[in-house]
Order: C-alpha cells, then structure tokens, then sequence
C-alpha cells in the first residue's frame, strides 16, 4: 500500500497517543483530558488556530495551506468519546477509568486524524485551509450538532465535511463507502403503560399492566412484518423494561424503552405513525392505557454522490482500486456526522478493523495497524481536495 512515508515514520508515535487515550476514556462532553491533549498537540504543531470549548468541549484546528488561491475549506472530523462499559482486554495500556472503556474506535480515530494535522502543518501542499475538528459527545450526545450549533460552518467557513470510522470484520487495508443513505436515523421511544395494580393470585380484580407490555411489544414487531415494504429497511427493538418488585404484586405501571431505526423518511413517518396505533390500541384492547413518547434522534447519514465519488478516489490512491469497496452496503447503527452533512456536502467512510471484537464490544480493540492507513486517507484528501 502507498503510505506515505513521513505517516509510516509518525506510525509508532501515534500509536503511542492511541493508547494514552484508551487508556484515559472519557464520556460524551465530559472530555476534558482527552480534549486538552489534542489542543495541546495542535499548538506544538503549528497550526494557525486552535480552538478549543467549540461544542462544550470540541476542538477545532486549522490548518492553511502554502496557498489560499482556491478559497476552499475543508472539515476532517474525528470522535473523542468513550463508552460505559467495562473493559475486559487484558493489555498494557487498559482502561484506568472504572466503567469505561473506548470500545468504538475512536481513541483511534483522534489519534489518526492528530497525525494527518502534524503531516499537514509541517508540509502544508495545499491550496486553501483544511479543519480538523475533534469532536465530543458522539454516543449518544449529539456534539455534531452541538459543535454545528456553535457556529463553526460560519466561523471556520467550511465547504465540505469528511468523516471516518473504523470496521470490524473488514480486513485492514481495505475501506468501504457508498452514496445515499449509509447509516440510519435512530430514533428513541419511551412507552409507559397503565393497568390496575392487585394481588398475583387475583388478576380477575386488576388490569395486568405486565401482560398488557408483553403484548405490545409483540404487536409493535408486526408494524415492521406487515406494515413495512419488505424491500426497505427498518427496525423497532425494546431494550429495556422496568416493572414490580415482588414476586406476588401485579404492578401498576410499566416503563419501555427502545429505538427505531430506519433508511428512508417516508418509513420513518411510518413507524411513528403505527407505533403510536398499536400501542395505544394494543393497550386499550386489555383494558389499559398507554403513552407512546417517539423521539427523532440523530438522522440518517446521506453520504453525497459526487463527494462520495471523490472520498472513494482517495482510498483507491492509498489501498489500491480492488481494496476499496464503493458498494457497502447501509447499516442500521446511527452516527451524529449525518448532522454535519445535513448542512454542507462531503462523504463518510469505513476502514477495515481486521479481525476484532465488534463495536461497543468490551473485549473490542483499535487495530493499530489501521494508523498507516487512515492518516495517509487524511492527508491525500486534503492535497487532492485543495491542490497547490
């Protein structure tokens, strides 16, 4: 593979910023560590600008080229968030945080996307200003978002967005990507149901709030099996169900809590329709009541055509043309960046992990091989992207 020789001699002292950040996870805004050791990097770069409290906790570097004939800004973004998990790898540099453990990748992703702005500063072969931007609060927490709210399409002028995140299961060398619609909006929905609370051994004299949430859980399932084309894509799951204490006592409430998952706005509208028929419904037909409260959290991620085209080009120039696969198929995980490419064009792509634990996994770990890879993506975006 074409890695770029100063990115493979940076490799091991990448590596080494990697694991000071999975070591030291941190949760959705609260960052601050991790943020302060990518403003602190940033400045010994050399950047012209380093931001840092963009989003909260956000950091936004910039970088210009030897030339800034073309007038163009790009944003490279990268995750800093950990997860609440607990980490089960026996390694040098585990956790230290009890609880919490960067089971997502994106320790590597940071660490990646602060080799490419250290290459980029010191050569800095383009013509206009690239952006890196490192981003807080992406499980969950919607820092995309919150940088976006914070001005920084206005304040940094930025033309285009590009993402990355890493693939377990994908061989490493290899990238994925495609156009449309790549990841789904994951929406959140809380459903509280009400019975009549009574004695286990008389059900006749009370309004099993129990049974009733058993029951709609089943039904909802039916809105996917019957009510959605069976050539799109959707999903409903129940996560989490809160009910009674004893063993003997019909409660009278019940909580849950869950997430529907979709490709295509027109199934999106759907489901919330349906959703709210069936529980209600589903509900009234055992002589309960039930509230369904639907949330749209983070939407679809779009990846544009001719970005997506440009972003594929890249990471044929690094793995070679029959290692970058261009048809991906979508998946139903979300990511908050589909916030950022709701406001300006640009394309997010997938690297190959190799053989590792899956996602949000607590035996999952970055493959630091990935580093060469991803880092020479980043920086032969930015040249291609803005040629000097």
């Amino acid at each position: 593979m074409p890695i770029i020789n100063r990115v493979a001699d940076l490799h091991s002292e990448i590596t080494a910023w990697r694991r000071d950040l999975h070591a030291h996870p941190e949760l959705l805004y609260d960052v601050n560590r991790t943020a302060a050791s990518v403003a602190e990097k940033l400045k010994a770069f050399g950047c012209d600008e380093v931001v840092p409290g963009i989003g909260r906790t956000g950091v936004i570097g910039v970088i210009r080229g030897r030339k800034s004939n073309s007038g163009k800004t790009i944003g490279l973004r990268a995750d800093m968030d950990a997860l609440p998990i607990t980490e089960l790898n026996d390694l040098p540099y585990k956790s230290t945080n009890p609880g919490k453990m960067h089971a997502c990748g994106h320790d590597g992703h940071t660490a990646m996307l602060l080799g490419a702005a250290r290459y980029l500063a010191e050569t800095r072969n383009f013509d206009g200003t690239a952006i890196v931007i490192f981003q807080p609060a992406e499980e969950g927490g919607a820092g995309a978002k919150a940088m976006l709210d914070d001005g920084i399409i206005s304040r940094f002028g930025i033309d285009e967005f590009y993402g990355m995140h890493n693939y377990p299961g994908m061989p490493v060398g290899e990238f994925g990507i495609n156009s449309g619609a790549i990841m789904a909006a994951t929406d959140t929905l809380e459903i509280e149901v009400e019975g009549v609370g009574g004695h286990a051994a008389r059900p006749h004299l009370a309004v099993d709030a129990v049974l009733t949430a058993a029951q709609i859980i089943t039904n909802l399932q039916s809105i996917v099996a019957r009510n959605v084309d069976p050539l799109q894509s959707a999903v409903i799951s129940i996560c989490a169900v809160e009910a009674g204490h004893a063993f003997n006592v019909l409660p009278e409430t019940v909580y849950l809590r869950g997430t529907a998952r979709t490709l295509d706005p027109a199934v999106q509208d759907l489901l919330e329709k349906n959703m709210h028929r069936v529980v209600e419904h589903t509900a009234a037909a055992m002589g309960a009541k039930a509230k369904l409260t639907y949330a749209r959290n983070y939407p679809m991620l779009i990846n544009h055509e001719r970005e997506t085209g440009f972003a594929a080009a890249v990471a044929k120039d690094i793995a070679g043309k029959d290692r970058v696969n261009t048809t991906l198929p979508p998946m139903m995980g979300g990511e908050d960046f589909s916030f950022m490419l709701n406001e300006k064009p640009g394309a997010f792509i997938w690297v190959g992990n190799g053989d590792s634990a899956g996602l949000h996994h607590p035996r999952y770990n970055f493959n630091d091989d990935v580093i060469p890879l991803g880092t020479s993506y980043w920086v032969k975006l930015v040249e291609t992207a803005l040629p000097a």
